[in-house]
């Protein structure tokens, strides 16, 4: 949350050690702070397991500002052995501390328990922030279980201390057992500017809502919410269809509303996927994906994402090349930056598009697959090309960022994958080829562009303007070799030529984290 000058950074920590939380029941809700987004303070945990509402984990939850200036946690407590959990409610101990360091837990603890009808107690959970509804009255959702399928629970509050369970959910399918880590926030198409869910929504708005789905994917739907039926209505119940907010390792994403800048802000959990003890090792488990503004494309169909502007002020060395021509078989090596914290962003400009291959839509279904089977080695018409990354120098160790141009019957569907299967010799690890597809209108705009921002094992990647992100966590061995700095490449391994009118990189520098 952004409150009195100060972003405040709430996060699943385990003080235990640097495993993964979800192996004890310790969890505290870690604490940050920061003034520019970029570098950080870290404070002592601001919620901890010492009540009998949260004392086997206090498990994730939201913030949300009331009456302006009243900053109010509330959050998944687990009760006992069995997982049982229970929605409880932290307020800052001493508002006039710029840090906010101390919270009290409510007396009415827990605010919210299970006891509906058909409902998992285990499975119930990551309540939202809370909007305000046409009656003046505060809501928010829970995640949960409900007669097996996924739910978002909906409740209501005059003063969000007491509340009460709406007779329906905000919405469910049958799409998941379960709906865990919710996000439910409102968006206007073709603006960039976010929307503050504790006031008035304008007209022609939409809404989305995010889901974490079988316990690693985070989907969204647009839709509407319907104000009549306190109910949300869905552009589409074809679940097979709803996009990612991230094609990678991104997962338990949440946003907020920036009032300094105006904008909605996302970010995310990755996880690492090398082994337990590299990760005793290092000294953590996971990391926080940079953080994105979030907002809704023109045609109101896909979620853009784009990192936030502060990041750039991390940049220093720029290069810059321009009018680059890669033909088939082309590689050209972007030397003069930090290829270990590097900031890259080129264009890629299609000399053609007729050489286009034939969209095959059942790919959509299974889009992992076929970036293994139409890897950065096969030639297309229209690619693949794109950029090979922390790569070794007899490129033993890769990772290719690359993008391939379908012609769909309707329009072009662009194909972006993040290879990760030779991005290390290490054995063992979780090295999987990510992908996304989204559609695009080459007849207008003949330009793709690609940003990928590369932080020794993370590497985020967006294509098309934000249209696909893409977060991977790669271990190569040159991480832990000082001698040798790996190499970045721009590449083209399809027929037609692709030009390159802009190539910008950065070296990055490291933030400060305290």
């Amino acid at each position: 949350m952004y409150y009195n000058g100060i972003y405040h950074e709430f996060y699943q920590y385990n003080p235990d050690g640097s495993f993964n939380p979800n192996t004890s029941y310790n969890i505290v809700w870690g604490h940050s702070v920061s003034t520019d987004l970029v570098n950080w303070i870290t404070l002592e945990p601001a919620i901890e397991p010492d009540t009998p509402n949260d004392i086997k984990g206090c498990w994730s939850g939201s913030a949300t500002i009331v009456s302006g200036d009243q900053p109010v946690i509330i959050y998944t407590g687990v009760i006992d052995i069995e997982k049982h959990q229970v929605q409880n409610i932290a307020l800052p101990k001493n508002r006039s501390d710029p840090y906010l360091r101390e919270w009290t837990k409510a007396g009415n603890n827990p605010v919210i328990q299970s006891g509906v009808p058909g409902l998992n107690s285990g499975q119930f959970r990551d309540p939202t922030t809370g909007w305000i509804g046409p009656d003046g009255l505060w809501r928010i959702a829970v995640g949960a279980q409900l007669n097996g399928y996924g739910a978002a629970l909906l409740y209501k509050s005059e003063d969000f201390l007491n509340w009460t369970r709406v007779d329906h959910p905000l919405y469910s399918s049958n799409a998941s057992i379960m709906f865990e880590c919710l996000d439910f926030f409102a968006v206007l198409p073709g603006s960039n500017n976010g929307l503050d869910m504790s006031s008035a929504i304008p007209n022609g708005a939409k809404h989305v809502l995010k889901m974490g789905m079988n316990f690693g994917e985070d989907v969204y739907v647009i839709g509407v919410y319907d104000l009549k039926r306190d109910a949300f209505v869905p552009d589409t119940d074809d679940s097979r269809l709803w996009p990612r907010i991230d094609y990678g390792n991104f997962y338990a994403s949440k946003t907020f509303f920036d009032s300094k800048h105006g904008r909605r802000i996302i970010w995310a959990w990755t996880t690492e996927t090398d082994s337990s003890s590299d990760d005793i090792a290092k000294g953590w488990a996971g990391i926080y994906s940079f953080p994105r503004t979030i907002w809704l494309d023109n045609d109101g169909k896909r979620l853009l994402q784009w990192p936030v502007e502060e990041i750039e002020s991390l940049r220093r060395n720029e290069i810059n090349h321009q009018e680059l021509e890669l033909k088939k078989g082309d590689l050209f090596e972007i030397k003069g930056i930090d290829t270990l914290q590097a900031d890259i962003e080129i264009d890629f400009e299609l000399t053609s598009i007729d050489d286009a291959d034939p969209f095959n839509p059942s790919w959509l279904f299974d889009t992992e697959k076929h970036c293994q089977e139409a890897d950065a080695s096969v030639h297309g018409g229209i690619g693949p090309f794109g950029l090979v990354i922390l790569a070794s120098d007899n490129m033993e160790e890769h990772t290719v960022v690359h993008f391939r141009v379908y012609k769909s019957q309707k329009n072009y569907m662009i194909l972006m994958c993040s290879d990760l299967r030779r991005s290390s010799l290490t054995p063992g690890l979780d090295t999987p080829a990510y992908g996304g597809f989204f559609e695009f209108d080459l007849e207008k705009e003949r330009k793709i562009s690609l940003r990928t921002l590369i932080d020794r094992s993370a590497v985020e990647s967006f294509g098309g303007g934000g249209r696909v992100c893409i977060m991977a966590r790669v271990y190569p061995v040159s991480l832990v070799d000082d001698d040798h700095q790996p190499h970045v490449y721009a590449f083209n391994n399809g027929s037609a030529t692709v030009r390159v009118p802009h190539l910008r990189a950065w070296s990055m520098r490291r933030a400060q984290v305290s």
